[in-house]
């Protein structure tokens, strides 16, 4: 067996070529018995290599499916086409994990681990450089080596050499004594061709070096392709990462395509004469045994005072059984929480749900609003814990769907938190676990279409003008294949350039490569052990954050723990707004106590009076919900979700409106689908019922439903999700459903890929809706003071949030130097109600600091704009931004009048210690004779300086201009003429 143990994937970012999926691929179509991913200071490309080698397995395991049509590795065979003899794979790759380090001081080392101890040494290696490095940077010396290197299996590479000589090898002569105390028969020196015509030499040299160090050598290509038809691109990469042209890359591109992943048969003649260098391959490999599969994550076990976590656990759910439902709960939904507390405990995820539910408990006794939401979180349990305030009668689907014996996998709960205060949790988080068992997950950040044109482009020499064309196409190139050359010509370029014509096929290859990583929005990994044993951990570009290197995909795929901790804005907004209810009126309200079914509630959104009011505020939404007429809150549930690619894409919008209209009548394709699709009057709206539809309608396995789960979770990276249409196309045929239902619900499936919501998520959304709609129908200045004290966020900038509020009778206030706060505030109007008076938060480029200085010193009023100066000490420019933003008009100076006065103000002017008193009797500046700004003037100086004006609208200002005068009529449209 012949085993590649230094391979280069795109994950060494800029650098590798291919994929390592397209490695694992190309190995089991070479022979090759086992590879390693060796990318620089990183494992973070492992467990796709991993995960694609489970698949290849899994296929070859599979071989009856060429008896029915579908290739074993590849698309589905064509209908009528013999399936050639060289098809089947029957050997699965072994994946070797491992790592390139690059050190300060010496050489390059590839590390493999032996074992699991091994592993954990290579991550608390890769951990030590990455944390004393800024984000995507590791620091490494040989030392860090020597105090982590239990397990390890090192293969020393010679200094690069492009001729013949030394190779480059003895540079390790100095450092072999202290190697060899720590590593004594587990080093091999690397014997790499260069492809120049001078390998010859090169091996003879390292042969001669490899001998006085007494080391063994080992056969390595050091791949940084699959395939050597990625020569091309691996110079395009090299260009990007060195800031060049292709052009100008020299020495710095590959001089053939030669640097590749080989078969057996061709390595063995690339190392004839050194065949013991080859035979080293497999004894290394046998040696290496370490797998992926063998890490055994281990949830934090949450025990408390004595308590085991099954203990805790029910404990705390019937505690908050007793809490939800005070005069006793109903006898149905005891059952259901026996039954839930039972799957739970067979799975052993007791732990999991502790976890969730004391980070909301953090989060509460903090008095930070958050809502869980997932597929788990919609449960009696998460209901009880207080993980979330739907109640889970709410919903259609069994607990089993998410929390499953079938599916060995943590159920999935996310936690939204208030956008403005989730640090807090954040850092709660490592503070409890500590850094070294807790960490943010990754993102990949892929080449998408408009980054993959700027630097391709940039790289191929392409002008400015050019790329900026073609990024102004993206919607024509990626959208309609095939249109590529009608949409040149259109922009003025020109489709058979040779130039462009390579740029565009390398654009196309480049999509879906991975360009860096960056930190998920909230997914934490929580360990019970050290979780840099685990995966390497490694700071992130904020202060105070560590991330691990792997993705959401890849810890699904190893079964870690991922706990969600997100942000929302409404529910800042919706905290904010029951503070301001409970301070006015006395009147404490939680998610949970809000009152239900309020009729009110839904004849505002029936008239689709929804401004500001969570998830229904677009334009789509708006147009919606006078169709739909929601008059209960599982109305929302689908209000929620039907306005989403998925429905949308699918025809499944207006069938469910017309058939909830009794303008259709309501169908079902089957009994079986009628189970699934009776809330939804037969159209499949919800993720869960897509997925339903594949294992009833189509005949798919559930390991086949959870593939398509998969497929749709990675929708954006890796294209679509059609290689499985045809197999859900035949099912759906087989099983007598019309191919025109077929085809819309696997339109829709596809479309869920996009962006589509699971019922579960869809019934958390719905209560946010519901929870916002009702303060903005009972309390709507409250709302809009909330919701401006909470932006950034939503659909609609402050001016038109605050014309919303005025159209409702609220009363709106202008900022003033000696009323307004930073917030904006509700204040007594003098007729019993409230008024909204406006914030210094809302004045452009103020500080909340320089607001806090002038609340701080404002006493008993300010009488001038020095007396500001003097008593707050805040600077000039501050003084300026508030007399721009009309603040000191309650002292009887008009805009330009403040402003002049600001003007006079300079830093150099002394603050003055007894120069008149306190109260502003100082030394004045001569009245000077400023003209009056027109109405036009003064809204358009709002706007500046606020993004919103009190007085007119700006189109009252031209109404006069727009609308013909009375008494005259249009002028008559003149007659066309023959020409």
């Amino acid at each position: 067996m012949v085993a590649e143990f230094c391979i280069t994937s795109n994950f060494t970012f800029l650098t590798g070529a291919s994929h390592p999926e397209e490695y694992m691929r190309r190995a089991a179509m070479v022979g090759l018995g086992a590879i390693a991913i060796a990318d620089v200071n990183s494992v973070a490309g492992i467990v796709r290599a991993h995960t694609e080698g489970r698949e290849i397995a899994r296929k070859v395991r599979d071989r009856r499916r060429f008896d029915e049509g579908v290739g074993l590795i590849g698309p589905p065979r064509p209908e009528g086409v013999a399936a050639p003899e060289s098809a089947p794979i029957y050997a699965v790759p072994r994946l070797i994990p491992a790592a390139r380090l690059v050190f300060e001081d010496v050489p390059d080392v590839t590390v493999i681990p032996e074992s699991r101890q091994g592993w954990a040494s290579l991550c608390r290696v890769l951990s030590k450089g990455r944390l004393r490095a800024e984000k995507g940077s590791c620091r490494l010396v040989l030392d860090d080596l020597f105090e982590w290197g239990e397990g390890l299996q090192l293969i020393l590479h010679p200094m690069p050499q492009r001729a013949r000589g030394s190779g480059g090898a003895d540079v390790w002569g100095p450092h072999m004594t202290g190697l060899t105390r720590r590593f004594a028969g587990r080093m091999q020196l690397a014997l790499t061709p260069g492809y120049d015509g001078h390998d010859g030499a090169r091996f003879a040299a390292v042969a001669q070096v490899a001998e006085r160090l007494g080391l063994p050598m080992v056969a390595t290509t050091m791949p940084v392709m699959h395939h050597g038809g990625r020569r091309r691109l691996a110079d395009v990469l090299s260009a990007v990462r060195l800031g060049c042209r292709v052009d100008a890359l020299g020495r710095g591109a590959q001089a053939n395509g030669e640097q590749r992943l080989r078969s057996a048969q061709e390595m063995a003649r690339l190392y004839e004469g050194y065949e013991e260098a080859l035979v080293r391959t497999d004894r290394l490999a046998q040696t290496c045994t370490f797998s992926l599969d063998e890490l055994r994550y281990e949830y934090p076990s949450e025990v408390a005072q004595g308590e085991t976590a099954t203990q805790r656990l029910r404990r705390l759910a019937y505690e908050g059984l007793r809490w939800r439902y005070p005069q006793g709960a109903p006898e149905k939904v005891r059952t259901m929480l026996e039954h839930e507390l039972s799957l739970i405990g067979k799975l052993n995820y007791e732990p999991y749900f502790l976890t969730v539910r004391d980070v909301v408990d953090f989060a509460r006794s903090r008095n930070i609003l958050c809502q869980g939401r997932g597929s788990a979180a919609n449960s009696v349990v998460c209901f009880c814990l207080g993980v979330t305030s739907v109640s889970p009668e709410v919903g259609t689907m069994v607990f089993e769907r998410f929390v499953s014996e079938a599916r060995d996998e943590p159920p999935d709960i996310d936690v939204d938190f208030e956008h403005e205060r989730r640090e807090e949790v954040i850092q709660h988080i490592y503070e409890r676990y500590g850094r070294h068992r807790a960490g943010l997950c990754a993102t990949v950040v892929h080449y998408r279409g408009k980054r993959a044109i700027r630097e391709v482009g940039r790289a191929m020499g392409l002008t400015e003008d050019t790329i900026s064309a073609l990024s102004s196409q993206l919607w024509g190139f990626f959208s309609a294949q095939g249109l590529e050359e009608a949409r040149m010509r259109e922009i003025g370029l020109d489709p058979a350039d040779r130039r462009l014509k390579q740029t565009m096929a390398l654009v196309y290859e480049i999509i879906g490569f991975p360009r860096h990583l960056s930190q998920h929005v909230g997914g934490f990994i929580i360990t019970e052990g050290r979780l840099d044993e685990l995966v390497p951990i490694e700071n992130a570009s904020m202060e105070d954050r560590t991330v691990i290197c792997w993705d959401k995909d890849d810890i699904d795929s190893l079964g870690i723990l991922k706990v969600d901790v997100l942000s929302l804005g409404m529910l800042t907004c919706i905290r904010k707004a029951f503070d301001l209810i409970d301070r006015h009126h006395n009147h404490p309200l939680s998610l949970s106590s809000v009152p239900p079914e309020d009729s009110r509630v839904y004849d505002m959104l029936c008239e689709a009076d929804s401004i500001g009011v969570f998830q229904v505020e677009s334009r789509a939404q708006m147009n919606f919900l006078p169709r739909m007429r929601p008059r209960n809150f599982y109305d929302l549930v689908i209000e929620v979700a039907i306005i989403r690619p998925g429905p949308i894409q699918g025809d499944m919008v207006h069938p469910y409106i017309r058939r909830r209209n009794g303008e259709e009548q309501v169908s079902f394709p089957s009994d079986a689908l009628g189970e699934v699709l009776g809330k939804t009057l037969g159209v499949p709206l919800f993720q869960e019922q897509a997925m339903q539809i594949a294992i009833i309608g189509a005949g798919f396995t559930p390991e086949e439903a959870d593939r398509l789960r998969r497929s749709l979770a990675t929708f954006k990276k890796h294209g679509n999700v059609s290689e499985f249409q045809g197999r859900f196309m035949r099912g759906m045929k087989a099983n007598g459903y019309e191919e025109d239902f077929a085809a819309r619900c696997f339109s829709q499936i596809e479309g869920f890929g996009s962006y589509g919501f699971p019922e579960s998520h869809a019934a958390s959304f719905a209560l946010l809706v519901y929870a916002s709609a009702w303060i903005k129908c009972h309390h709507p200045g409250i709302f809009t003071c909330a919701l401006l004290n909470s932006q950034p966020m939503g659909f609609y900038a402050p001016a038109q949030l605050v014309r919303d509020a005025r159209e409702h009778g609220v009363e709106v206030r202008p900022v003033d130097i000696n009323e307004s706060f930073w917030d904006n505030v509700m204040e007594p109007d003098g007729r019993g109600g409230l008024a909204l008076r406006l914030g210094f938060r809302q004045v452009q480029r103020l500080r909340e600091e320089d607001a806090a200085w002038i609340t701080a010193a404002r006493g008993n009023g300010y009488l001038t704009v020095e007396d500001v100066w003097r008593r707050a000490g805040v600077p000039p420019h501050v003084l300026t931004r508030l007399a721009e933003a009309d603040a000191f008009a309650s002292l009887g100076l008009k805009r330009r009048e403040a402003l002049w006065e600001a003007k006079a103000i300079t830093a150099e002017k002394p603050l003055p210690l007894f120069a008149g008193d306190m109260d502003g009797e100082g030394i004045m500046e001569p009245a000077a004779l400023l003209p009056e700004m027109t109405a036009g003037e003064q809204v358009v100086e709002d706007y500046v300086s606020m993004r919103l004006t009190l007085r007119q609208h700006p189109v009252a200002l031209l109404r006069h201009l727009l609308t013909p005068e009375e008494g005259l009529t249009a002028p008559e449209t003149p007659k066309m003429t023959g020409r």
